[in-house]
């Protein structure tokens, strides 16, 4: 999820569990280490775009990292604040690896990918159950946190903590109706998908994207989950066939390379851009959820050496019109 909402989840599992006279410093010290783990987005190379892809959400946001990553915010805000507030090294620890551990977990609740278990498996677990960003998460849990912290009571925090898990119950519940309504619409079609997924839209549990895969394309549609099920059909696209949509690619070549790579972040949603035959995009992602234009991709160049790795580009469409159909 955002950092914002990371740091606030963080603080609020040391806040509900730790002692009373500690809920300020507890709060801070999960805050903190609630979102160090989004620190991952400095490992990056200014030769090979994709390299910040491999290592978002891998081995800092694994659970078995936890015990790692809380020591090293706890050895530096131990000493930069939390030793002057009468904490005990343990004691800054405990609250550390409450706050970090919390992290990995909440990531995994999107669609994004998360790979809990490095380094077991490379596996990026996503349960579509919340957006990246959702207010009506994030706001009641930071409103319940600043009332913890003033009133210097943890019964806040755990209220918070439980809205937070509500929430996401809910949007797993949302999910799965989605996924019906998914389903019957592919059934009306007369296709028999290989996979479906649900995925929540933009800052909601409302809307969602729903998209199918079948033998030979991509189909994408929204559905509304309210008091009544409704829903709007979409886009389809054929999927990547890299023999046939480039055909003078060197299977050995970086590019080719760079292909897979791409395939496993994307969990193999991927598409040649029917508008840019050079791009390949990443289906899963739209602003508007029932079409495919996607929020990111990468370009390939036939006029490159052996060695060249491709492009990684994101595509941002914000105007009134895009947020007016959304």
């Amino acid at each position: 999820m955002d950092p914002i909402t990371q740091g606030l989840v963080g603080a609020t599992l040391p806040q509900a569990v730790g002692k009373k006279q500690h809920v300020l410093v507890a709060g801070v010290l999960g805050l903190l280490a609630g979102m160090a783990p989004d620190l991952d987005v400095f490992i990056r190379s200014s030769t090979d775009p994709l390299l910040f892809l491999e290592f978002h959400r891998q081995f800092s946001h694994s659970l078995f990292f936890i015990p790692i990553g809380s020591l090293i915010c706890a050895l530096v805000l131990h000493l930069l604040f939390a030793k002057k507030r009468g904490l005990s090294f343990k004691q800054t620890w405990f609250y550390c690896a409450l706050g970090y551990s919390t992290h990995g977990l909440l990531d995994a609740c999107t669609s994004y990918g998360t790979q809990l278990f490095w380094p077991l498996n490379d596996v990026r677990y996503a349960w579509n159950t919340v957006s990246v960003v959702d207010p009506a998460f994030s706001l009641p849990i930071l409103v319940l946190i600043i009332g913890g912290t003033l009133m210097r009571n943890p019964w806040l925090p755990r209220v918070a903590l439980m809205w937070a898990l509500i929430y996401l119950v809910l949007g797993a519940i949302q999910r799965d109706k989605a996924e019906s309504a998914g389903w019957q619409l592919a059934k009306a079609r007369q296709h028999s998908p290989v996979r479906l997924e649900a995925k929540p839209t933009f800052g909601n549990i409302l809307v969602w994207k729903v998209i199918y895969e079948t033998q030979e394309n991509y189909y994408v549609d929204a559905v509304r989950v309210g008091a009544a099920i409704k829903t709007y059909s979409g886009d389809t696209i054929p999927k990547l066939a890299v023999g046939r949509d480039f055909p003078w690619l060197d299977p050995t070549s970086q590019q080719a390379k760079d292909i897979e790579r791409f395939r496993h972040f994307s969990n193999d949603y991927l598409a040649q851009d029917p508008n840019h035959k050079l791009r390949i995009i990443d289906v899963r992602y739209s602003m508007i959820p029932n079409r495919i234009d996607a929020l990111w991709s990468i370009q390939l160049s036939p006029n490159v050496t052996e060695d060249t790795h491709v492009k990684y580009a994101t595509h941002r469409d914000n105007s009134a019109r895009t947020r007016k159909a959304f």
